[in-house]
């Protein structure tokens, strides 16, 4: 172990998650960036910190531009890998809050690395834009432009008022009991008008291939599933800092998670990828593995 890595890991190993979306890529990262790290000449380096977010955002880019034609070809939506926020320390600001939320991170997706890697280095860690134009060796006022446009999108879907935790949590209570309820009527006040549902099976387990968009689509889609898969095993958890449902569809886990915006849920995140679900069921899971 080197413990002037060590004392960054969790700082790098949550940089590299939000630039990349998967714990499994963002942990070769890190290890890659610790190998370049023991190969350095540590004399001639002023800054650790400094050299190693250079080092694990320049890694993470490479990575996510090849990743981004793996996800192209995926079998239907590519999702996050849900995570225990817990890996990468106390999340003591808004922001670091805000960039690590499922449908923050969804919105990510659909920036360009670069805009993608500014937005994260300037908005989760406050980097001077000096700074980040020399991670990304472009200009500060190019950092600027693109930092203004994924701005721009993402607060153009991101929730104007994030709900109080027990609010979040409390609606997806309503959710599951008017879920297995039936209750229509009650899943129709929760829901927005224009909400989505997105099913990420990745051709490992039956999924929904393609988003499902609109209110009563979405009704008709949760009326299905609990027809035919009762929720008798579900319950509240928590995944990337807020409130999520764990469930059972047949004999296959789901992690759920939501975007709420202003008491209403606008978009639902379903997991069932089984190799994204590994780092966040835990021990209260065996049972049903």
């Amino acid at each position: 172990m080197d413990t002037v890595f060590d004392e960054h890991r969790r700082l790098l190993l949550g940089l590299s998650y939000r630039l990349l979306g998967s714990m499994w890529d963002a942990e070769d990262v890190v290890q890659e960036a610790f190998l370049r790290w023991m190969n350095t000449d540590r004399s001639q380096i002023r800054e650790p910190r400094s050299f190693l977010v250079t080092v694990v955002t320049r890694l993470a880019l490479d990575q996510l531009r090849s990743a981004r034609v793996t996800r192209e070809a995926y079998t239907g939506p590519w999702l996050p890998e849900p995570v225990d926020e817990h890996a990468f320390g106390p999340l003591e600001t808004a922001e670091l809050r805000d960039t690590l939320s499922y449908a923050t991170l969804h919105l990510m997706e659909r920036l360009s690395p670069p805009e993608r890697a500014v937005f994260v280095l300037r908005e989760a860690f406050k980097l001077p834009y000096d700074e980040i134009a020399e991670i990304l060796d472009h200009s500060a006022a190019t950092c600027r432009q693109w930092y203004r446009r994924a701005a721009k999108y993402v607060a153009r879907d991101a929730k104007p008022f994030a709900p109080h935790p027990s609010d979040h949590a409390e609606l997806l209570t309503r959710f599951l009991a008017a879920a297995r309820d039936g209750d229509m009527t009650a899943l129709t006040d929760m829901l927005a008008e224009d909400v989505a549902a997105y099913n990420d099976g990745g051709g490992r387990v039956r999924a929904a291939l393609r988003p499902i968009v609109g209110r009563d689509h979405v009704l008709a889609f949760v009326a299905g599933l609990t027809s035919r898969y009762p929720l008798q095993k579900a319950h509240l958890t928590r995944a990337n800092g807020e409130p999520a449902i764990w469930t059972v569809i047949g004999r296959q886990q789901q992690l759920v998670t939501f975007d709420v915006r202003e008491g209403r849920i606008h978009a639902i995140y379903g997991v069932l990828n089984p190799e994204k679900l590994t780092r966040i069921l835990t021990d209260e899971y065996a049972d049903d593995r």
